[in-house]
């Protein structure tokens, strides 16, 4: 089976969702491929509510994300019984999450992701193919020619103007053998200060398998005991600094002592209005249970929910046993994954230590319902570092350090096709290095030079895959980036087609720049920041 479009979008996470949306409003037809039946990757399959600056209500953030930020608050207000106050506040975060300001069901961005895409499937002018993987990838010099996608229905070849590669982990670039880098770079790669002394392709941040549960008190359901428990229980991995992965105390000073001691309290009597959104205001002891809360039950109608309903996203289930791609052994890294929050949920249900004095919670839920799944696990692993492309410009800490960069705000791009921000450059815990010394970012730009490869001309990066470093990946890997630079592919794509271009010609040519800044502007995307706005500790 073939089918040809003017774009093809591999991978339906945020990105390829933005991209799609950009080249169809364009007039350009679009397939659009998924390995997971969700569309919205760390979002929905991956189970993360938005991960967002705390900026967002006015600032930093695309025209179409914040209209699909107001279509999740939307669909709250038009279809869930709210009490009248959540109701009313313009700000409405259903899960009352301490991490995300709106934090939902994943089911809610499922069900609006459809309705924003179901017109152009439709018209027939959006084809998607949902549990579908790239296969192959065809090439003849500097372009792709076509790519072969597979799924239980068998192979489909792709053939397209512009392919965008908005996997998770960068497949494209790989099976097309684009020039990317994965992993550690080295400070002689990149002129990073903080970069290491060596590079290691291998030693990439750690994965996190999520599920979803809610808490019954009274009742019981334990699951049964993992086979492999045991080690994950004793596990003290070094890349954590040896703590023990399975328990409260998190961050280990010079002396050995904790820095931070989680606590778990289900079901508080909290009060929703009173979350604090600013992520450095969460204290030595904060409550991973209102963490990635996607539901709390008191912004609903009394008794509507029976429990919270929270997302497990936590410290302990940060994989760093070994990555998922470039070694021998990475399937066992992605079973590894998902074993090791299997171990996480039966410790919580059993040998926990309770603040008083007893063990485990038994009446910890498993919610598969929420995740999709017949496990109750996630559709797939929650990805915080993919294949990288080596491309035109690579953006390094300098460019967006308050270390750096001080009070002079982040690099300046003529280039610039969007903006993002976050409280951290946030550098999980890797494979081999392990833990990174931690940083904060200036309000930043995403220069077009980072999305638009040294050498292939109409292969495009439209997710976490563009030109950063692993230190800057820490900052530009987020929801709304994430949506802002598929938004700029795909945009990019329509735009070359329509003029009959490329992107190199756009990134090396001033008027034909000044032209495709217009089209995105006139598409509601936010290049610069505020002159004066910077990110201080207060």
């Amino acid at each position: 089976m073939e089918i040809e479009a003017d774009i093809a979008i591999i991978g339906g996470g945020l990105g390829g969702v933005s991209a799609a949306l950009a080249a169809l409003e364009a007039g350009r037809r679009v397939v659009l491929t998924e390995p997971t039946r969700w569309l919205g990757g760390q979002l929905t399959s991956q189970l993360v509510p938005t991960d967002e600056h705390l900026f967002i209500e006015k600032d930093g953030a695309n025209r179409s994300y914040r209209a699909f930020r107001d279509g999740l608050r939307d669909h709250y207000r038009a279809r869930f019984p709210l009490t009248d106050a959540a109701r009313a506040d313009p700000y409405l975060n259903p899960g009352a999450a301490w991490v995300s300001p709106i934090s939902t069901d994943p089911r809610v961005a499922v069900t609006l992701i459809d309705q924003l895409l179901l017109p152009y499937v439709g018209s027939g002018r959006l084809t998607v193919l949902l549990e579908t993987s790239p296969e192959r990838v065809a090439t003849d010099g500097d372009r792709v020619t076509g790519v072969r996608v597979v799924s239980q229905r068998g192979a489909t070849d792709l053939v397209a103007p512009y392919v965008l590669d908005a996997t998770e982990l960068g497949d494209v670039l790989d099976l097309g053998g684009v020039e990317h880098v994965s992993g550690r770079e080295s400070r002689e790669m990149t002129g990073e200060p903080s970069a290491a002394g060596t590079a290691d392709p291998t030693d990439m941040q750690g994965v996190t398998w999520c599920f979803a549960v809610d808490h019954l008190d009274g009742e019981d359901h334990t699951i049964d005991r993992p086979a492999d428990y045991a080690r994950f229980r004793d596990w003290h991995p070094h890349q954590m600094d040896g703590k023990r992965l399975l328990g409260w105390e998190d961050g280990l000073d010079a002396g050995g002592r904790p820095t931070r001691v989680w606590r778990m309290d289900p079901n508080p009597d909290d009060d929703p209005f009173a979350v604090d959104l600013d992520h450095r205001n969460m204290g030595p002891s904060p409550n991973l249970w209102t963490y990635r809360r996607i539901a709390a039950r008191r912004q609903f109608r009394d008794g509507f929910y029976r429990s919270d309903v929270v997302v497990v996203n936590w410290p302990m289930n940060d994989y760093v046993g070994g990555p998922l791609f470039g070694v021998p052994d990475a399937a066992e890294h992605w079973a590894g994954a998902k074993a090791l929050s299997r171990s996480l949920l039966y410790w919580l249900q059993t040998d926990a230590p309770r603040p008083d004095g007893g063990t485990g919670w038994p009446g910890l839920r498993l919610r598969a319902d929420v995740a999709g799944t017949d496990d109750g696990f996630a559709m797939h692993p929650y990805i915080r570092e993919s294949r990288r492309v080596l491309a035109l410009r690579t953006i390094v800490e300098q460019d967006v350090s308050v270390r750096y960069r001080g009070d002079r705000g982040a690099e300046t791009y003529p280039d610039s096709v969007g903006v993002g921000h976050y409280f951290w450059v946030d550098r999980h815990s890797s494979t081999v290095s392990g833990r990174h010394p931690g940083d904060r970012p200036q309000p930043f730009e995403i220069p077009l030079g980072a999305l638009v490869p040294r050498r292939v001309r109409n292969l495009l990066p439209a997710a976490k895959n563009i030109g950063t470093t692993q230190i800057t990946n820490g900052c530009y890997r987020l929801h709304p980036v994430e949506w802002s630079i598929g938004e700029a592919a795909g945009a990019l794509a329509a735009f070359c087609l329509d003029r009959g271009t490329e992107p190199h010609a756009v990134h090396g040519d001033a008027a034909l720049l000044a032209q495709f800044q217009d089209v995105l502007v006139r598409r509601g995307v936010q290049l610069r920041w505020p002159a004066d706005l910077r990110w201080n500790d207060r």
